[in-house]
């Protein structure tokens, strides 16, 4: 497995945005949603991940820098992939991003109705918060952070 720095636009990336796409509408109303599409993937400040089996793309994640804090936005395993340690992987790459660009918190959004998601990030250190930015408000959000410093 590869897992490396890459456009949104890159080869397999927008299958992986619309299996993501697909996933959480399954799980929540449009307005629940907080998923950013290729165009603001590609935006300056933002860094996104690809893990990859030979040429296939079977894994993703982003990092949004703002100010004060960088959010990790997109983060995505195929099912076929997942139990694999790719997540693991793509998040401490997003990580060695933050820190090589000076990022001391990071933050993140998931959803409540996603178990496996909440227990992955608290076993890699993040921390439940209350709910920030256009997530202050919804009831489909639990957000997290981590220090890096």
């Amino acid at each position: 497995m590869n897992i490396s720095i890459e456009r949104a636009d890159a080869p397999g990336v927008r299958e992986l945005l619309e299996l993501s796409d697909a996933f959480h509408a399954e799980l929540y109303p449009p307005e629940g949603n907080y998923l950013l599409d290729v165009s603001e993937l590609l935006a300056d400040g933002v860094t996104v991940v690809v893990a990859r089996e030979g040429e296939r793309a079977v894994g993703m994640g982003a990092l949004v820098e703002r100010a004060g804090y960088a959010e990790i936005k997109r983060m995505f395993v195929r099912d076929d992939a997942r139990g694999t340690g790719i997540a693991a992987g793509i998040l401490q790459s997003l990580e060695a991003t933050a820190r090589a660009h000076n990022v001391e918190t990071l933050q993140l959004e998931t959803g409540p109705l996603q178990p496996a998601a909440i227990g992955f990030y608290v076993r890699h250190g993040f921390e439940r918060i209350a709910n920030f930015g256009e997530y202050v408000d919804s009831e489909y959000s639990v957000c997290f952070a981590k220090s890096l410093v």
